[in-house]
Formats: C-alpha cells, sequence, structure tokens
C-alpha cells in the first residue's frame, strides 16, 4: 500500500494516487454543482427532456420572481420568456441550420440537444410583468448512454451591462453629434486657449473656417470686448482676485472646477453681431490636470427676439388692458346712467300715470254713468294705461336688476303656497281665453331656496306667456319635479305654435319679441330676461325646449331646501317653555310684517306659547304701516324683502310719522351677510334678526323691545315683561 499526502494534510492509506485524485474531482465538482444551485446570482433552471422545469434555485426565484413550487413540473422556461423572441430565435435558427424549429422551448434548446455549446441574450419575464435581458447558457444533461435527460440553463441579469453598454454606445454618439453637429459651435482650445478644435456649427456661426483659427487665435478674439472686459471685471469683483480681461475671463470658473455657462456675443467674420449662450468645461487628463478648455455655444439671436416680442406683447397687452379699463369704467357709468335715467323716468312717469288711471276709473263709475260711447273711450283709456303702467315696472325692475341694486332676501319658500297664489292670479286670464291649467298636487311639502316674491315673479311671468302665446281652448301644464338630489325643477308647459331653433337662440334678449311686435298680443320683451337675471341671482337656472306646431316647455331649476324651522339650541332642542300669563288677556300687541306664510306661521307658533302677547298680521310693507298706526302695536317685527315696499323704506315712513317713530322695530330677514346687518341697524332697526329664528335670541330681543317700549310709552304698564 503506498501512503500519499494531499493538499490538506490528511494522510490517506489504501487508495492510489489516481482513486485519491478522482475523489476529489467529484468532490469539487459536487461543491460546485451545489454553489451553482445555492447562487442567488444565477438563474439554474433544470428540466426534463420536453422542457417541464425540474429545479428552479434561489437565483431564479429572485430574478423571475416565482416560487420554486409555483413553476416545477407545470411550465417551461419558454413560457417565462419573451414570446417573439422566441418566435424570432425559431425562424433564425431554421434558416441557418436548413430546418424546420418550433416556436418554443425547442428553440430554446435546439443548438444544445445537438451537442453544440450555446450562449445567447434572452428577455426573461418575472411574475409581476416587468423584464430583464438575461445571458442565458444551455447545456444538454445526459445519462450514461449519452441520451440526453433534460437541460440546464445557467442565466445572468443582462441589465446592467446592457445599460452600460448603451451609455457608452450614447456616449460616443453623444460626442460625434457634438463636433459635427451644424447647431452647436463646438471650439475645443489648448491649456492657454487657443483654438484646437473648430466645428462645423462654429464654422457655419461665426463665417469662419477650421483653418483660419485652429492654433492661431483664442475665443476671445472672435467675442465682444466690451463685454469680456466686464466679465473679467465682475468675476474679480465677485471671487475677490484680479482677473485678466481675455481668454481668462472666459474659462476662470471652469478651470477651478466650476460648472459655468454666461451668455456672451460673438463677432463674425464679416463683423456682424450675434448673442450666444455658451457653455464651458474644462479637459481633463488622467491626473487632472488641465490640458484645454471645451466652449460648446448656442445662437440666442431667436430667444433675444422671443423676449424682446415678449416685452413688446406686453406693453402692449398692458396698454390695451388700460384702454378695457378705462372703456369698461365707461361702459359701467353709461349702463348705470342708463339704468339710473329709466329708473328715474319710470318714477316720473308714475305721477301723471297715476292721475290718468285714477280720474278714468272715476269717470267711469261716475253719476250720471257716461254713455256707450263714452265707456267705449274710457275703457280705451283704463286698458292702455294699465298696460303702460305694466311697461313702466318692467323697465324699472330691469333697470334696478341690471344695476345691482336688487335686494333678495332667501329664505325657504314654500311651493305649495307659491303655486296656490300664482294659480289663484292666473285663472281669470286663462279662462277668458278658454285655456285649462293644471298645477301639481304635492303629496309632501316641498320647499326651495328663494326670495319669495321674486319666485312668484319669476312663474307669473311664465305663465302669463304660456297663456298669451297659447292657441285658444288650449292648455297649460304646470309640474314640479326633482331634477338633481339639491336642485326642483318647475316646468310650464303649452300648447303655443311653438318656436324654430333660430328664435329660441335669441330668447331671453331684452325687448325682442320674436316677431310678436305687430301681433294682436300685448307685451314688451322685458319679462323672461327679468326672470332668467332673477333666477341666476337665486342661484338657479332657466331654459327652454320648444317645437314647432306642439308648443313649448319653459323650465327653471331651484336649489331645494328644508322647511322653514327654529334654530333649536342648547336646552331650547326639547319643547318651548310655556309662559304664564299675568293678565286675564293680552298686554302687548306684536305687528308681524312678512310674506311668506310659512314663515308667518312660524312666529305665530312661538308667539302662542305666550298669552300675553297679541300678533297681528301684514304681507307688505304698505299694510304693515297701515296697520303700525291704526293699532298702535308695542314692537313691530319686519321682514326686509317686501312686495311693494321695503322693510326699511316701511321703517322710514314710520319713523317719519310721529304717531308710530316711538314703535321699536325689529328686523328678521334671511339676509344675514354683515353687510345687510350693519345696512339695517344704520337705517334705524332697533335690532336686526336673521333667519332661521333662534328661540333664545328671538325672546331676548322681544324682551329688550318691549323694556324699551315700556320706558317710552308710560301708558303701557311697567309690570308683567317677558323674561
Amino acid at each position: 500500500m503506498q501512503k500519499k499526502t494531499i493538499p490538506n494534510g490528511d494522510a490517506i492509506v489504501g487508495k492510489n494516487v489516481t482513486e485519491i485524485w478522482r475523489e476529489e474531482a467529484l468532490l469539487k465538482a459536487g461543491a460546485l454543482q451545489n454553489a451553482i444551485f445555492n447562487s442567488a446570482n444565477f438563474s439554474s433552471i433544470a428540466t426534463d427532456e420536453k422542457g417541464v422545469i425540474q429545479i428552479f434555485n434561489v437565483g431564479a426565484e429572485r430574478m423571475l420572481g416565482y416560487q420554486a413550487v409555483e413553476v416545477l413540473n407545470k411550465i417551461t422556461p419558454a413560457q417565462i420568456s419573451d414570446p417573439q423572441e422566441v418566435i424570432a430565435r425559431a425562424k433564425a435558427l431554421s434558416q441557418e441550420l436548413e430546418t424546420t424549429i418550433a416556436p418554443g422551448f425547442e428553440a430554446l434548446v435546439f443548438k444544445a440537444s445537438r451537442g453544440i455549446d450555446d450562449v445567447y441574450e434572452l428577455t426573461y419575464i418575472r411574475k409581476d410583468g416587468s423584464r430583464f435581458t438575461a445571458v442565458v447558457s444551455v447545456t444538454a444533461l445526459r445519462e450514461g448512454g449519452g441520451g440526453n435527460i433534460g437541460y440546464l440553463l445557467i442565466g445572468t441579469d443582462n441589465t446592467a451591462s446592457k445599460q452600460a453598454e448603451e451609455a457608452l454606445l450614447k456616449a460616443g454618439a453623444l460626442q460625434s453629434a457634438i463636433f459635427n453637429s451644424a447647431n452647436f459651435s463646438s471650439i475645443a482650445t489648448d491649456a492657454k486657449g487657443v483654438i484646437q478644435i473648430f466645428n462645423v456649427g462654429a464654422e457655419r456661426m461665426l463665417g469662419y473656417t477650421a483653418a483660419d483659427v485652429m492654433n492661431k487665435i483664442t475665443p476671445a478674439d472672435i467675442s465682444d470686448p466690451h463685454e469680456v472686459i466686464a466679465r473679467a471685471t465682475a468675476l474679480s469683483v465677485e471671487l475677490g482676485t484680479p482677473i485678466t480681461p481675455g481668454f481668462e475671463a472666459l474659462v476662470f470658473k471652469a478651470s477651478r472646477g466650476i460648472e459655468d455657462i454666461y451668455e456672451l456675443t460673438y463677432i463674425r467674420k464679416d463683423g456682424s453681431r450675434f448673442p450666444a449662450v455658451v457653455s464651458v468645461t474644462a479637459l481633463r487628463d488622467a491626473q487632472d490636470g488641465i490640458i484645454g478648455y471645451l466652449l460648446i455655444g448656442t445662437d440666442n439671436t431667436a430667444r433675444h427676439q422671443v423676449e424682446e416680442e415678449r416685452k413688446r406683447f406686453e406693453r402692449e397687452l398692458k396698454e390695451t388692458n388700460v384702454q378695457l379699463e378705462s372703456a369698461k369704467v365707461v361702459a359701467e357709468k353709461a349702463n348705470l346712467a342708463k339704468s339710473d335715467f329709466l329708473s328715474s323716468m319710470s318714477h316720473e312717469l308714475r305721477s301723471p300715470l297715476n292721475a290718468i288711471l285714477g280720474f278714468a276709473q272715476l269717470m267711469e263709475s261716475a253719476s250720471p254713468a257716461p254713455t256707450a260711447s263714452q265707456t267705449k273711450r274710457i275703457a280705451q283709456i283704463l286698458q292702455a294705461g294699465w298696460y303702460l303702467l305694466k311697461l313702466i315696472n318692467e323697465v324699472l325692475d330691469l333697470a334696478v336688476i341690471e344695476s345691482g341694486k336688487v335686494s333678495l332676501s332667501k329664505e325657504s319658500v314654500s311651493l305649495d303656497e307659491i303655486m296656490s297664489e300664482c294659480r289663484s292670479m292666473m285663472e281669470p286670464q286663462a279662462q277668458q281665453r278658454g285655456i285649462r291649467m293644471t298645477f301639481p298636487k304635492f303629496e309632501n311639502p316641498v320647499f326651495v331656496s328663494a326670495d319669495r316674491t321674486r319666485l312668484k315673479q319669476i312663474v307669473i311671468n311664465l305663465l302669463s306667456n304660456a297663456i298669451k302665446y297659447n292657441q285658444e281652448q288650449g292648455t297649460v301644464v304646470v309640474d314640479c319635479t326633482a331634477s338633481s338630489t339639491d336642485r326642483i325643477r318647475i316646468s310650464v308647459t303649452d300648447t303655443g305654435a311653438g318656436l324654430p331653433p333660430e328664435k329660441l337662440a335669441q330668447l331671453f334678449s331684452p325687448f325682442n319679441r320674436l316677431g310678436q311686435e305687430t301681433g294682436s298680443v300685448a307685451g314688451t320683451g322685458i319679462g323672461l330676461v327679468v326672470s332668467k337675471r332673477l333666477t341666476e341671482l337665486m342661484g338657479g337656472v332657466i331654459g327652454v325646449e320648444s317645437t314647432v306646431g306642439v308648443g313649448s316647455v319653459f323650465w327653471f331649476e331651484m336649489i331645494s331646501a328644508e322647511a322653514p324651522r327654529l334654530a333649536l339650541e342648547g336646552s331650547e332642542a326639547g319643547s318651548l317653555v310655556h309662559r304664564a300669563a299675568s293678565g286675564a288677556g293680552p298686554r302687548y300687541t306684536l305687528l308681524y310684517v312678512e310674506d311668506n306664510p310659512a314663515n308667518m306661521q312660524l312666529v305665530e307658533e312661538i308667539i302662542g306659547e305666550f298669552p300675553d302677547l297679541k300678533l297681528v298680521t301684514a304681507v307688505n310693507g304698505t299694510l304693515g304701516v297701515e296697520l303700525a298706526r291704526a293699532t298702535q302695536p308695542h314692537v313691530i317685527l319686519m321682514d326686509i324683502n317686501l312686495p311693494g315696499i321695503s322693510g326699511i323704506k316701511a321703517l322710514k315712513i314710520l319713523r317719519d310719522d310721529p304717531a308710530t317713530a316711538h314703535i321699536p322695530v325689529i328686523a328678521l330677514s334671511a339676509n344675514a351677510m354683515p353687510r345687510d346687518i350693519e345696512k339695517g341697524l344704520e337705517a334705524g332697526f332697533f335690532r336686526y334678526l336673521t333667519k332661521p329664528i333662534k328661540i333664545k335670541e328671538f325672546m331676548d330681543t322681544l324682551s329688550a323691545a318691549l323694556k324699551f317700549a315700556e320706558e317710552t310709552v308710560r301708558s303701557i304698564p311697567e309690570a308683567g315683561q317677558l323674561k
């Protein structure tokens, strides 16, 4: 027996040298195999002879995102490869080897299956759908008899290599593009600034040939000398060191590793000039020493022209804006003057018209009665007079709206009440022409956020048109539907002649009656304009649909609202506390001037809890003033936006009358903006309350007003105040 010492120092007895080294080779092969199959840096995929994956190592799991259990005995490597590349490889091999190769796993292992070493590039597809480039080495696994029992595909992620290769290619392409581009002037100098490279772009821009400048001059020699001097001076101040006004000034920052780009005027060979943006880079050798400079410039003329054009445009725009602003001011003044004129004229026309209508009515009812011919003439005077009054009112309304002086009081308004009131007003007019009107039936109360008076005005305008322009014995259908979760649509459908599209486009224009000016139906062409602008001021929209020979549907939408309610706070959220009466009957009178029945009912319910208070109501400002004079209430509760005269105007009348000047008047309005409150208090209201009503605030204010009334008017008993 021979004894052999092997490198690890162990002595192995009983084996010859050949056996020992074969064993070591096998051990090493096992270690290599183990390293390959456990390496996270290689994807090792082993398949059976049909290509079905049998081994999927940790590297394959890391690279491809699959777990081994997801692919073993289920798929082939071709199924995780780019299908287009697999097809392309099959075609290429078919042409190269002049045999038909199936575009699948066979294409990946065809060469290896025939004992040909095969390494190729392939795009693998990860589980998440992302892709990466891999270099794949394919080896056939053979049994002892030489037959293929499978294949081993070892892959490495080639993304970084690919990116580096592409970067190098791009860098080379970029360098070539720079030095051959006609759009950039690329000027390279030596360390002293003498030009060594002068590309085609520099030749085109500056008019010199490379031979004219190379080894002869520096870039400073073809630059504006005053700018070079100015740059040297500025850099000297900035960096605190003297800088020579020449080439040194152009490359000073770059020579110290500071990125530098500046604007400079280049001088062409023919003496002409152009602005250029120049980027300067120091060229360094392997030891980081400066061997020269690269100046890349672009012609900045176009940008300068654009900048100048922009400045010119801005100047002209500024001048135009000043002119427009001036014209706007003039137009607004003219519009306000027009509106003020119309308003003034409308008021002035009312006085003589009042006399005309008043005396005409007296003549109509005079005794003895007028003759038949006189009656006919008086009727004509009255008809024309009332029409003229309507025209004046509409013109005045439009003038107020256009001047921005219209005041709206948005609150919860019941559509049921509005429809009922409008029906009562318009049915006599409809009956005269035999027109049947249909209104919606409200199973549940429906409320919208609107100014009650203005909302009724819109509905009446639409109903009036539907009646006037309808056919005899026609119909008018009013409907209310929810157009969305927060809007209610009110529509008025008639059976009139309808309007063609070209006339629909002209609707809502002032004084445009769409050709009806010469017809028998009287009108002003203002109603729809007023309706549209009022609708929009209240946050709504208005529109129309019409079919010739069928009729028209005029509609408008308003924001839906909850029923008028009390704003209860704290303990008020329960029930109202009943206050005991201090006497046999009411001791105080409260006059409430309000045109909204829902709000009026609400206050009635509140006051109903206090037997000491008697409530008197009025639905408009004029009636409110008359009742105040007649009943002498202790306190007046006044809405601001009222039909006829406003609450502020009614307050002024009461203040000017000695009989009512002492009565405290409390404003109760939906106009809740700070300016509205300030304006109300300035007008002379005792207090200004906003809707929805807050019980405690309401009662405290009422108590203060009654106390004020008692102190002012000695005839009111001092006891029994509301606490």
